[in-house]
């Protein structure tokens, strides 16, 4: 007898192109058969009238914690990986996890700043604590981020990221535009690596602005450059926010060289607003608000929930407290059509995927909240990406405006982002499907009422619409209900098969 049965639903499988009225057999955090009339199961899940499909993969989470893989439940979400930043040391980080309650399969790469932190500046890398909030730390001796390291400083670099991968780290976090002082010599030997170890490389590219020299296009040129000479797999985050107000000639470039057979991928988050630590380097910029078509009061503090005033703000906020999470409202999609235009080059980009770039949840002094409350207060706060990116994709691109089928819409929050992970990690290819020998992550939503609920204005509403969500066949979410002491996550290395 199965585990478990879902019966009735329309399961959506987006591999083989299965969209119909089927049961699903469940055994052993497998799925182990799907056709109608399945025999009974030891428990059952009635889904008529509800859409069956793999769990959502965000290849860009930076919770990890308990409160953010609750929230991210919600969103569809099953596996939530750290990978833009990264962690080091991995094996630490590793084994914070496994003591820590997780909802969500997780994973990291090896996070090649931190690397850069401890070769230039002597800063012992420490993955206990949020990597996010680790991109503040040293601001106060920012050789590591303005200054191109020296050769020996590259080779403990290299050696430290290459121990990173041997400890199961899912390829290489380069957040390019915090330390934008790295040289290309650096920066070819660490594709080397990331080719040799058939890992791939996640990066935030090295510049964001509109005005050469120094623009994004020009940035995006480099890291397609970086694809060609090293072979690396070279995935750019956040295509929209890096991409600024130059999406469509961004997407150009990478079109044509996928058309050449480089090996480079993409990702986008449906919205016009990003988040970062106070201290991030582009800030810094003399010339910000020409470069980037945004002022000062685009920032906005979270914890606090002001938008900064001037210059000056912003330099005493980053003396203050340079981990400092803020809001950056780099588009305004809600009043200005070419830039709604814009977001939607970035979303639909052909074989891209959706991915959430999910930040912390913060108490109002800035701090990080990682403890037990549910629902989460009023008081805590994190950008609404971080509840409900894969649920506004699917209200807004799929329900509302029909802009692609529902089977590519699955695609793009599972399967899309399980093949980008497959070569490092042959676990993925049990992710991402619905299919006999997958791996039962799933979901269970009603197309009709799913969509995001956080705002700007209440960032801590969870979505709606996902009435089951499991972990390895283990329920999280039940009858649209948390499952309080649910904690099914697993670990997700290099190498796992």
């Amino acid at each position: 007898m199965p585990d478990l049965v879902i019966r009735n639903g329309r399961v959506v499988d987006p591999e083989s192109g299965h969209d119909g009225i089927a049961d699903i057999a469940i055994a052993d955090g497998r799925v182990v058969a799907i056709a109608p009339g399945l025999d009974a199961g030891d428990r059952e899940i009635d889904a008529a009238g509800l859409v069956v499909a793999p769990g959502f993969i965000d290849l860009h989470a930076h919770g990890q914690s308990l409160p953010a893989d609750r929230m991210q439940a919600f969103d569809g979400v099953t596996t939530a990986l750290e990978l833009e930043v990264g962690a080091l040391p991995v094996a630490q980080w590793y084994e914070t996890q496994a003591r820590t309650r997780r909802l969500l399969n997780y994973g990291t790469a090896t996070a090649w700043l931190f690397a850069r932190k401890a070769a230039m500046i002597g800063l012992a890398p420490d993955a206990t604590g949020s990597s996010l909030a680790a991109m503040g730390h040293g601001a106060d001796n920012p050789r590591w981020s303005r200054e191109a390291a020296t050769p020996a400083e590259v080779e403990r670099i290299v050696g430290m990221i290459r121990d990173g991968i041997e400890q199961g780290g899912l390829g290489i976090g380069i957040p390019y535009a915090y330390a934008p002082g790295a040289a290309a010599k650096e920066m070819s030997l660490v594709c080397d690596l990331a080719a040799a170890t058939n890992t791939p490389t996640y990066t935030h590219i090295a510049q964001m602005s509109n005005i050469d020299p120094k623009s994004s296009v020009e940035a995006y040129v480099m890291l397609i450059g970086l694809a060609g000479a090293t072979g690396a797999h070279m995935h750019i985050c956040h295509l929209n926010s890096t991409s600024l107000q130059d999406v469509e000639r961004a997407t150009q470039l990478i079109a044509k060289a996928q058309a050449q057979g480089l090996n480079i991928t993409t990702e986008a988050y449906p919205y016009g607003t990003g988040s970062t630590v106070v201290s991030a380097a582009f800030f810094d910029d003399p010339a910000f608000p020409a470069r980037t078509g945004t002022g000062f009061g685009s920032i906005e503090m979270l914890g606090e929930r002001r938008t900064l005033r001037d210059r000056d703000d912003l330099d005493r906020q980053r003396a203050d407290n340079p981990s400092a999470l803020v809001l950056w409202h780099f588009l305004d999609i809600d009043g200005n059509a070419r830039h709604r235009e814009l977001l939607d080059r970035s979303v639909m980009f052909p074989g891209g995927a959706i991915a959430s770039d999910a930040v912390p949840w913060s108490n109002p002094d800035g701090s990080l909240y990682e403890g037990d409350e549910w629902p989460l207060g009023d008081d805590k706060s994190s950008h609404p990406r971080s509840a409900g990116t894969f649920t506004r994709f699917l209200r807004q691109w799929l329900r509302e405006r029909q802009a692609l089928s529902l089977s590519d819409a699955i695609a793009k929050c599972s399967l899309i982002p399980a093949q980008i992970m497959e070569s490092c990690a042959p676990a993925f290819r049990r992710k991402g499907r619905l299919s006999a020998g997958a791996d039962a992550d799933i979901v269970v939503f009603d197309l009709d009422s799913i969509g995001e609920r956080a705002s700007f204005a209440r960032m801590n509403l969870p979505a709606e619409g996902m009435r089951h969500v499991l972990v390895g066949g283990t329920p999280i979410v039940a009858d649209g209900q948390l499952l309080l002491d649910a904690a099914p996550g697993k670990p997700l290395r290099r190498g796992d098969r």
